[in-house]
């Protein structure tokens, strides 16, 4: 509610219709006078601010100890004291991929690939006695294998590119015209593959590492669609395996799905952090914790479907296998969707 004086007009400003009270019956805005002033307006987006981040907290600290619960006050009809699940989708998943691409995904160029604990570049940059040496731990076992070691050095050193296939096409003209003359029959995702491939080669100068720099850059940045398009593909799985739910619309499933992927974002974050620290403090029995969190985002999903569907141990358990199971190949064949989008966006 506004602070500011009330007007003494009795008309609405947004719609004109006749106002008995201080709000409108038509349209719901306050008959106050229109102008403000600037401390009005500060103090409005403070209780703006304030109101949104009480309801927010709240609501996650339901969300996280209360499996199922907002679901289930959702579908009751119960909303007003709780954050709406799209904007609480939208808020967390914002926060968690903006810290994601700040502070675990690296920059394009600070990718590289590690064997033996040396990357790329380092390994470029041996002299001749540093490689001598390297080469000598190698023949007495302290450095990687010799299969290890010359597919490292032909992959990445030799800087040969990418290459689909057995034939090595010096430009896209060439191979244009070995399609053209029926030489080469290939469908057309091995066309634009091979395509993409001798753009890549030419781009980055047959850079195998710089290649795959791009490409896991791309991959990571498409996460956040690959995780947007999985929420309703999931909802829909949900409508399927409860579909003898005659009162649970696709709407209602969705709504579940939205505060399962909240709580996820939420773990997911935790994971990371862990992981992080693991690594700047060289502790790896961090990546305990790690496991239990995921242990405990699937025991989650369990409690969730149990108290929001309102099913028996036994059926939930059921479901909530078949569930997983199913989604863990959608996500399989999303992640291969991905890949393929990110290596044609390179």
């Amino acid at each position: 509610m506004s602070h500011q004086k009330e007007r003494k007009a009795k008309n609405c400003l947004n719609c004109n219709a006749e106002v008995q009270g201080k709000y409108c019956s038509v349209c719901g805005q306050e008959n106050i006078e229109p102008y403000e002033s600037v401390w009005h307006l500060i103090t409005h987006f403070f209780q703006d601010i304030t109101h949104f981040d009480g309801k927010f907290f709240s609501s996650l600290n339901y969300l996280i100890f209360k499996p199922g619960f907002l679901s289930r006050e959702y579908l009751l009809g119960r909303r007003a004291s709780y954050l709406n699940p799209v904007r609480m989708y939208v808020f967390t998943s914002a926060i968690f991929f903006l810290i994601f691409f700040s502070f675990f995904v690296p920059k394009q160029d600070a990718i590289d690939i590690t064997i033996s604990g040396k990357t790329a570049k380092e390994f470029a940059k041996m002299d001749s006695l540093s490689f001598k040496k390297f080469t000598s731990e190698l023949n007495n076992g302290k450095a990687m294998n010799r299969e290890e070691f010359n597919h490292y050095k032909d992959s990445i050193l030799n800087s040969r590119g990418l290459h689909f296939g057995s034939d090595r096409y010096r430009s896209r003209a060439q191979y244009d015209s070995l399609i053209s003359s029926g030489k080469k029959k290939h469908n057309w995702l091995k066309k634009r593959l091979i395509h993409k491939e001798i753009e890549l080669n030419e781009k980055y100068k047959n850079n195998q590492n710089q290649i795959l720099q791009s490409f896991i850059y791309k991959l990571f940045h498409s996460f956040p669609q690959m995780l947007f398009i999985s929420l309703p593909i999931f909802a829909l799985l949900l409508k399927v395996i409860y579909s003898r739910h005659k009162n649970l619309y696709y709407v209602s499933h969705a709504i579940f799905s939205i505060h399962l992927y909240v709580f996820i974002f939420v773990m997911l974050f935790f994971i990371l952090t862990l992981d992080e620290l693991s690594y700047i403090w060289h502790a790896a029995w961090l990546e305990y914790f790690s496991i239990l969190i995921v242990a405990a985002i699937f025991f989650y999903e369990y409690k969730a479907m149990r108290v929001f569907y309102a099913q028996s141990r036994a059926k939930t358990f059921l479901k909530f296998s078949i569930l997983n199971v199913i989604h863990f190949f959608v996500m399989i064949l999303l992640f291969i969707f991905f890949m393929l989008f990110s290596f044609l966006k390179v």
